[in-house]
């Protein structure tokens, strides 16, 4: 595993329950805000047991895919509310990180 991985990580597993950050806000925080595509990368490689379903894109959108409606899920049953628009409130529930 890359030192890059290892990183986006580490910040994945601090996310606290009931709050999400983006793919972006993880690259800004290793200091490389280019490279928020290597953050999703990371992402959807990440070792079981991380919470995965807090890293979602900077609009508040979930990922599309099989995994949507279980991030949904995962989601809501941490309180996370949603707009209408079926995007998550990024200002109520963003975390800003360390």
């Amino acid at each position: 595993m890359s030192e890059f991985f290892q990183q986006v990580y580490d910040i994945a597993a601090a996310i606290p329950y009931g709050r999400v950050v983006s793919y972006g806000q993880i690259a800004r925080l290793l200091g490389s805000p280019r490279s928020a595509r290597m953050v999703g990368w990371a992402m959807a490689k990440c070792p079981e047991g991380l919470p995965w379903h807090r890293v979602i894109k900077n609009d508040g959108t979930i990922s599309s895919g099989v995994m949507a409606d279980l991030c949904r899920e995962l989601l809501e049953a941490e309180g996370v509310c949603f707009l209408p628009d079926g995007r998550v409130d990024m200002e109520e529930f963003r975390w800003e990180g360390w």
